[in-house]
């Protein structure tokens, strides 16, 4: 993948002057290529040289670390595995190796690497990647959520395509580096793509989104523009970009000895716009902007927008970068950045949030998980969190997979540069499915020795039964089941229906909740809204009956009051979920 867009420090590493010495070598010239991050054009000059001194170490693990850099990783294990072969090789191509096989889900082999590595460091990492090998062939073989994984093909191209958003009822806004023309100027020579901009989309035609940055102060799109976020009311943007101030306000990098040349680095800021007569334009920098410290970027808002948080490496994080937050105060200004806290962040890097009601999704590299960047779900806010949870295959990968978005958790889009992909990076739908849903045919009850052994667990009763209850007493229903993801009424719920309208006229005076209830297989919210609508199938067909809609109550429980212990992560049998998936009925009132 491209480093570039799976890191918040989006680096621009340009030459600012050069000492009066001779004239390089053709190796010089390529090492000073490489010190400016131009790997496109270094990687050129050393696959010449590779080819006509194949003995020599430097050049193939060069060869190896533009390939990375790239993000063309099969390339970079052919050329790892060379560059090993040297005795004078350097030990990190170990660790660059196993990171790449890895990658490539060759996990034995990766495992080896890493073991060598770390033999030599003494490096207390260890376990965490060879836990992360484990995790990444155990989920593959194993998904544990049953979502179903699309690539937007009609919106990713050949090059990288990433950070889908919302844009009004209909529209979408993404980044990508698809070059618009063959222009020098339009190319970035870290990989030989184009720069980030940030484009528009139907979900059909896409084409490039229109700002107005002519005569800005504070940014054209010379340099990488995206990605883009709004607010509710769609007036207000914030964009993600990398500053375009003239180089003479930047600060010179610190330079090792070898260094021949002069360099600085163009950082990440974050700019907030707004709507004049219908254009996007009177641009405002974020107030937390240091263009000579740190970058800031990467944005997401809460849904009233009072909240925005963003990645940064600035100083007192707990890594490499965060993700912080700030509080919009009464005067519409952003209070102090807080960093969100050891909860979310690490050593390594968080970044990519994303707000989705009380849950926040993000990508990190320092949480347990498959390898490269995983998406990661917790809830809270501000400082406050939950225990993260991975998402696992086939949402996560052995790939850098970020960028989650979802209104309702059940759906939506994320970012990956997986195989199998259209270009570097790639943008992926996601939609839940259920799993089946088995009807028993036998009477629901335990089987054997099992985690429920000790419950008394009540039994579905025959609808005469209220005819005799009082308020607040009730009954489960016989035979009320439903297709897989559907509400409808199947003919065997229809007859226990009609024996229930049947009581319900003998009994005109009572008034009933009619509750819905699921196993604990699929997500909670999921659950609680498919129970929500089968109790309301349950009643209007009721109603059809000629009963009173005024005498039912339609309620879902999901899987909030489980009869038994078969609750998330817990291995139970068709017939002990079965005991859950039911329907009752309450006397309320009389």
């Amino acid at each position: 993948m491209k480093r570039i867009a799976t890191l918040l420090l989006f680096l621009i590493i340009l030459v600012t002057g050069v000492k009066a010495q001779e004239q390089p070598d053709t190796k010089q010239l390529a090492d000073n290529l490489f010190q400016r991050y131009e790997y496109f054009n270094a990687l050129k000059i050393y696959l010449r040289l590779a080819g006509k001194s194949s003995t020599d170490g430097f050049i193939v693990e060069r060869v190896a670390d533009c390939y990375r850099l790239m993000g063309d990783y099969n390339n970079a294990e052919i050329w790892y595995q060379k560059a090993i072969g040297y005795g004078e090789a350097a030990v990190i191509d170990h660790f660059y190796y196993a990171e790449i096989l890895l990658r490539n889900e060759k996990f034995k082999q990766a495992r080896d690497e890493y073991k060598v590595y770390y033999q030599s460091e003494n490096h207390e990492q260890l376990p965490f990647k060879l836990a992360s090998c484990d995790s990444a062939e155990k989920w593959k073989k194993n998904p544990s959520i049953a979502f179903t994984i699309k690539n937007e093909q009609k919106l990713n191209s050949k090059y990288s395509d990433w950070g889908l958003n919302y844009f009004g009822k209909t529209d979408m806004v993404f980044t990508s580096d698809r070059k618009i023309s063959n222009n020098r100027k339009d190319t970035y020579y870290r990989n030989g793509d184009g720069y980030f901009n940030v484009y528009r989309t139907d979900g059909s035609m896409v084409t490039p989104f229109a700002l107005k940055t002519k005569g800005s102060p504070f940014f054209d799109t010379k340099y990488h523009v995206g990605p883009m976020i709004f607010t509710n009311s769609g007036d207000t943007a914030y964009i993600t970009i990398t500053t375009t101030v003239p180089s003479k306000k930047l600060p010179t990098d610190v330079k090792t000895p070898d260094y021949t040349e002069k360099l600085y680095t163009r950082r990440l800021e974050l700019i907030m716009a707004t709507k004049v007569k219908g254009q996007w334009a009177a641009f405002k920098s974020f107030p937390y902007n240091n263009l000579t410290e740190y970058s800031v970027g990467n944005a997401a808002l809460s849904k009233d927008g009072n909240i925005i948080y963003f990645t940064s490496d600035m100083p007192g994080g707990e890594g490499k970068t965060d993700i912080w937050y700030c509080v919009k105060q009464s005067d519409g200004t952003w209070d102090q950045p807080v960093n969100c806290g050891k909860m979310i962040n690490t050593k390594d890097d968080e970044s990519f949030p994303s707000i989705s009601g009380n849950s926040l999704y993000f990508a990190s590299n320092g949480l347990p998980g498959m390898g490269g960047l995983d998406i990661f779900k917790a809830k809270g806010n501000k400082a406050t969190w939950s225990k993260p949870v991975n998402l696992k295959y086939p949402v996560n990968s052995t790939s850098d997979d970020f960028y989650f978005l979802t209104k309702d958790s059940l759906s939506g889009y994320f970012s990956s540069n997986r195989e199998g992909g259209q270009g570097n990076d790639d943008i992926y739908s996601f939609g839940y499915v259920a799993p089946p849903e088995v009807i028993v045919d036998k009477k629901p009850g335990l089987t054997g020795k099992d985690i429920n052994a000790n419950l008394k667990v009540p039994s579905p009763q025959p609808v005469t039964a209220l005819l005799t209850m009082k308020k607040g007493e009730g009954i489960i229903l016989n035979n009320i089941y439903y297709d897989v993801n559907k509400a409808d009424i199947r003919p065997d719920a229809a007859a226990e229906l009609r024996r229930l309208a049947a009581v319900l006229k003998q009994r005109p005076s009572i008034r009933l909740e009619i509750s819905s209830h699921t196993d604990s297989r699929a997500p909670s919210k999921y659950n609680m809204i498919l129970s929500q609508r089968r109790a309301a199938s349950a009643v209007a067909y009721l109603v059809r009956l000629g009963i009173d809609r005024r005498r039912l109550v339609p309620k879902g429980y999901g899987d909030t009051q489980l009869l038994n212990n078969c609750t998330k992560g817990e291995f139970c049998t068709e017939e002990q979920h079965q005991i859950n998936r039911r329907t009752e009925v309450h006397i309320i009132s009389e």
